[in-house]
């Protein structure tokens, strides 16, 4: 069975380069048709691609797994409908592929610019999330690169429908079909074979947990593009509009506790705490939300909040838990942020400018907010139309990765007979 996974993944390296080359040279025009095709593909897939996912519902109930992971691998008719949202917007956007920049001309008369050019071949490797199938390969079209999707062994048969309709409209555009190929083997050691596939893939994408992420990262071969974990933050400084603040924090913890961009920790100035904290327990007991807090939190709320410990605030919970903790001003949240934090997404609330400024030139994360939700990091949101994933590295892309995340640039020279002396 090993030799049979390697050669598989051997031969979809294999035609994923050869159709790169085709698809780096496609029109903007080509690539949007497919794209059209696809959307038009889904529509009428939709039954299908719906009762595919009840499938792995059921089996993801009779295997246990966790809330988290359930709420990332259902596909509601409201989720269907903001994929193909997501289809358009990508449709819509200016497609970067061959974008000239930075063009001045030399003392020695040659012309020299940039030239914006896909990476080649994208590696996905993701778990749950079905509608991460369509995103990758709509963006992946769109900036010119052939990708491999390896989705969870939880989500199979969505994945395979959502790909039925993707090779549809690739073969309406007269494009290769391996342009995008769902690996369909649940076979663990195709991850194995693909983050090393470095003869074929340029680039390789996780997104899924911490250990998942960590494995791909100690053992591919690969250039990753990737954040670890969204233990993301919200500071309430005390010149905060508390009437704001409340609904803002409310929606940043519960709109969707599996997702990587939801509150996890709140940290509150200590001129505010003793107001305050009363009514975020409040807000929060609706929703049934531990919290779970510092000593002055404690103090303040009593036997309603459990102790949190040290590990409590490096903890990502994608759950009903939220960590508190009462800070000695700006300075204190920041540097809790910049230790505890995973460098995803972090906000302040406050209505003082220059604090806020402040704020945002020192806290050392991919995204930093003033007066809003936490759940605005996220590609869609972000006029992205889509994302590949979000990465809180420095080198390439950082944040929500877009068209622009998927290409690179190569330098040009025009010239007219030039010679060097």
């Amino acid at each position: 069975m090993q030799e049979s996974v390697e050669q598989y993944m051997q031969t979809v390296g294999q035609q994923a380069r050869q159709a790169s080359s085709i698809l780096a040279s496609a029109s903007t025009q080509t690539k949007n048709n497919a794209l059209s095709a696809i959307y038009a593909a889904l529509q009428s897939s939709e039954p299908a691609i719906l009762a595919a996912n009840q499938i792995d519902m059921q089996n993801a109930h009779q295997n246990h797994l966790d809330s988290a992971l359930l709420d990332r691998l259902e596909l509601t008719p409201k989720r269907f409908e903001a994929m193909l949202e997501g289809l358009k917007d990508v449709i819509s956007l200016i497609d970067p592929i061959g974008e000239i920049t930075d063009l001045a001309y030399r003392p020695s008369g040659i012309q020299l610019g940039k030239m914006r050019v896909p990476l080649g071949v994208v590696g996905m490797i993701y778990e749950s999330r079905p509608n991460v199938t369509l995103e990758a390969a709509s963006l992946a079209l769109k900036s010119g690169n052939a990708i491999i999707l390896r989705g969870g062994s939880e989500a199979i048969e969505s994945n395979k429908a959502i790909a039925e309709a993707i090779q549809y409209g690739l073969k309406v555009a007269n494009l290769p079909e391996t342009c995008v190929q769902v690996i369909q083997t649940t076979d663990r050691a195709a991850v194995g074979q693909l983050i090393t596939l470095s003869e074929y893939v340029d680039v390789i994408v996780p997104r899924g947990g911490k250990g998942l992420i960590e494995l791909i990262t100690r053992e591919a071969n690969i250039p990753v593009i990737k954040h670890l974990d969204g233990n993301c933050h919200i500071f309430v400084e005390a010149q905060a509009d508390l009437d704001k603040a409340l609904p803002i924090l409310l929606n940043a913890k519960t709109h969707r506790y599996g997702v990587c961009n939801a509150m996890e920790t709140l940290l509150i100035d200590e001129k505010i705490a003793d107001s305050f904290l009363p009514l975020v327990i409040q807000t929060f007991a609706d929703k049934q939300v531990e919290l779970r807090g510092c000593t002055n939190t404690q103090r303040i709320l009593g036997a309603q909040v459990k102790a949190a410990t040290e590990e409590d605030w490096y903890e990502e919970y994608l759950g009903p838990i939220l960590a508190v903790k009462v800070v000695a001003g700006m300075d204190e949240a920041i540097t809790h942020i910049n230790q505890y934090g995973s460098h995803h997404t972090d906000a302040i609330l406050t209505e003082n400018l220059s604090l806020a400024r402040q704020f945002l030139a020192r806290v050392d994360s991919s995204s930093v907010i003033i007066n809003a939700s936490t759940r605005f990091a996220d590609g869609f949101e972000y006029g992205l139309g889509a994302e590949i994933g979000i990465s809180t590295d420095k080198i390439h892309a950082r944040g929500p990765v877009g068209l622009e995340g998927l290409t690179s640039q190569k330098w040009i020279v025009f010239g007219d007979g030039q010679i060097r002396q």
